[in-house]
């Protein structure tokens, strides 16, 4: 390696570096601001480091504003859009390694929702629920996102890599489908499953359009809703703005930066672009 590569690696290094600070710096102020009472946030210049640590900010958000509700209702629609990518992996093994009249142009109807926005369908879905009564519902909240497109898709790519022989022997020797499903696809396809995981987690954590048009009840509302009322509501309390924002946005970071390598591997492994 020559004194010139070996300088711009080291440039690209120290630009690469400065850069990932800088994107940094607003996550970094926003939990360490968080922490600080109220009247330090007029001091200037403004400090980054809290000089007086508190959890008031904390204890307003869960104390009066309602937060371990939407904390609830978030988790909730986490839970569900779990049991969904269950119903996800299902419909992409059945299109991958099940022959059937139909298969190809229906999975093709499947990819072509992709196209759809889901602006569009907002308004037919509601009308449907509320002809059903499921309207101001967890039911009403957590059903439309049971199932997806694009991850129907995903679990179809990678579980069509799955040897024919291998799940043919597992019939040889008695297997049931279900349980071929269980205890063969699935632990096979653990990196699918933990893109689909991540982004499924980060789907449902961020649940705010579907949630604020179906839900009149403020006892339905999520976490990005709740977040919302806040900026509204709050405008000028900056401590509590912090808390609420680190709330939403901490365990976001948190699941990536623990699963990111699995998205590069399997977008790698299903041959995606």
């Amino acid at each position: 390696m020559t004194i010139k590569q070996k300088s711009m690696q080291w440039l690209a290094g120290i630009l690469l570096t400065v850069g990932g600070f800088l994107m940094v710096l607003p996550f970094l102020w926003m939990i360490l601001s968080a922490f600080k009472p109220e009247p330090e946030f007029a001091r200037f210049p403004p400090t980054l480091w809290p000089e007086t640590f508190t959890l008031e900010h904390y204890f307003e958000l869960f104390e009066r504003m309602n937060f371990g509700v939407y904390l609830r209702n978030t988790l909730i629609i986490v839970f569900f859009s779990f049991l969904g990518m269950l119903l996800n992996a299902m419909a992409g093994y059945g299109f991958a390694k099940y022959k059937f009249k139909g298969r190809e142009p229906l999975f093709y109807l499947v990819l072509a929702t992709l196209m759809i926005p889901g602006q569009v369908t907002m308004i037919p879905v509601y009308l449907i629920l509320n002809k059903m009564g499921l309207t101001n519902t967890m039911t009403g909240i957590v059903l439309p996102s049971l199932v997806g497109a694009f991850a129907i898709f995903l679990f179809r790519q990678f579980m069509s890599t799955i040897p024919d022989e291998l799940l043919e022997a597992t019939r040889l020797d008695g297997a049931g489908e279900f349980r071929i499903f269980l205890q063969i696809v699935l632990p096979i396809s653990v990196s699918v499953l933990a893109v689909q995981g991540i982004l499924t987690f980060i789907a449902g954590w961020n649940s705010f359009l579907w949630p604020l048009i179906i839900a009149n009840d403020a006892k339905y509302y999520t976490l990005s809703v709740g977040l919302q009322l806040l900026k509204g509501q709050y405008s000028s309390n900056y401590g509590l703005q912090m808390a609420g924002s680190a709330v939403m946005v901490v365990p976001i970071i948190i699941v990536f930066l623990l699963f990111q390598r699995y998205i590069m591997d399997n977008y790698t492994i299903s041959g995606i672009k």
